[in-house]
């Protein structure tokens, strides 16, 4: 049973890597194709709606763009589909081996909400499809003719999500899933429209008929939403790295205004790409809105240590804190992790604990179990190098108290 833990690591590894390296395909190919289009060059005779020249890696490429299509279909073409497709099939994966299968750790808090693990794990899957379905509705609406207003109506909806989410959830995981909510839409937009507009002009091509511009249009909208949703995403899914971001009762409204950032960053490269003044207040509107968001990291930052003593165990914690070798287990992470893993640390200049991790309880210590047999018990990456190794016999320690609240 305990060699489960280890392999059940890996997975998670494997799968975030994977989950990484689409991510950067995707996101890479368009960020490129939205600066290429707003770069083109369309003052040239022709069809073609505009071009642009370009050099990379010792090579010259000339670059057209047809707004609808070119008269004949060329004998190779080129889809970006499974970028999109990888990340969001990836994420979901990881969304299920982190938060799922560790509801009691990293989804669920009983202080927020009293519910069974099945209920979150419903919760979870149904917020991913409900952004879908409110996000597509509002882009087929009648507002769809005032892109702007759209965009409003949008930031408004993500700001009641990112409250109900924290209603529910534990600060990590409300701003992980308002970005798994948001990244659904992203790659939803592909899949739902985008291909099939690019199907329905290139089956129209093939009939020799003339594809209708709407299509094309539809798609571009859909397009240049994704652009300006991907940077928030990006820091929704690393925030689960950063206490401040999910540890304080603002959480919900970081992750709001975490939106507007990124917008204000998108829409400088945008008009840049465009060869356009550079706005520079929207650098000044950035920095106006981070220095908000580490104000608003300063407010009251998980529970207190009294709080944290008095709260009744879930089952999986009095499993592991029953299980015998607990107490000198305990003794050993309170003696060697506490001063670092504290609500409030006294090693050095720490002044929350990493990654929001705290190692003070009988409760922590139950809760954070497997972390601590395959970060201090089967390997060394646990304390850090500069408080020293633990003790092989206080490792052994770690090891079976773990194998026996596992039954192994």
């Amino acid at each position: 049973m305990y060699d489960f833990a280890i392999f059940w690591d890996w997975i998670e590894f494997a799968i975030r890597w994977t989950h990484v390296i689409t991510a950067i395909a995707w996101i890479g190919s368009s960020f490129y194709f939205i600066a290429l289009d707003l770069g083109l060059n369309r003052e040239i005779p022709g069809p073609a709606d505009g071009e642009e020249w370009q050099v990379h890696g010792g090579g010259f490429y000339h670059v057209q763009k047809y707004l609808v299509a070119p008269e004949a279909m060329p004998d190779h073409l080129t889809w970006f589909k499974w970028e999109s497709y990888a990340t969001w099939l990836s994420g979901a994966a990881l969304l299920a081996v982190v938060y799922w299968a560790g509801a009691e750790m990293f989804l669920l808090d009983p202080q927020k909400a009293d519910l069974a693990i099945w209920q979150g794990i419903g919760l979870s899957t149904a917020f991913l499809a409900i952004g879908w379905v409110g996000y597509d509705a509002l882009c087929r609406s009648p507002l769809k003719e005032q892109p702007t207003l759209v965009m409003l109506v949008l930031f408004a909806g993500i700001v009641i999500a990112s409250w109900a989410l924290n209603q529910v959830f534990t600060g990590r995981a409300a701003l992980l899933h308002l970005g798994a909510m948001t990244a659904t839409i992203m790659s939803a937009n592909v899949f739902f429209v985008i291909m099939p507009n690019q199907r329905i002009v290139v089956a129209d091509l093939k009939a020799g008929r003339t594809p209708d511009a709407r299509y094309g249009k539809i798609a571009k909208l859909r397009s240049t939403h994704n652009n300006y949703l991907t940077l928030p995403v990006i820091f929704l899914m690393l925030s689960n790295h950063y206490p401040l971001a999910f540890g304080t009762d603002a959480a919900w409204m970081i992750a709001a205004l975490v939106f507007l950032m990124g917008v204000t960053i998108r829409h400088f490269f945008n008009t840049m790409h465009m060869r356009k003044p550079r706005p520079w207040w929207t650098l000044g509107a950035t920095a106006v809105i981070f220095v908000l968001l580490m104000w608003l990291s300063t407010a009251p930052l998980f529970d207190t240590y009294e709080e944290a003593e008095a709260r009744d165990l879930t089952p999986t914690e009095q499993r592991f804190a029953q299980a015998e070798g607990f107490d000198g287990a305990a003794s050993i992470v309170q003696g060697n992790c506490s001063m670092c893993h504290a609500r409030e640390p006294v090693w050095g200049t720490l002044r929350w604990a990493p990654k929001g991790v705290h190692l003070e309880t009988e409760a922590d210590i139950a809760k954070n179990a497997r972390r601590i047999y395959t970060q201090a018990g089967v390997s060394h990456a646990m304390p850090p190098a500069i408080i020293g190794r633990l003790a092989p016999e206080d490792q052994a320690t770690l090891v079976r108290w773990y194998r026996a609240a596992q039954g192994g």
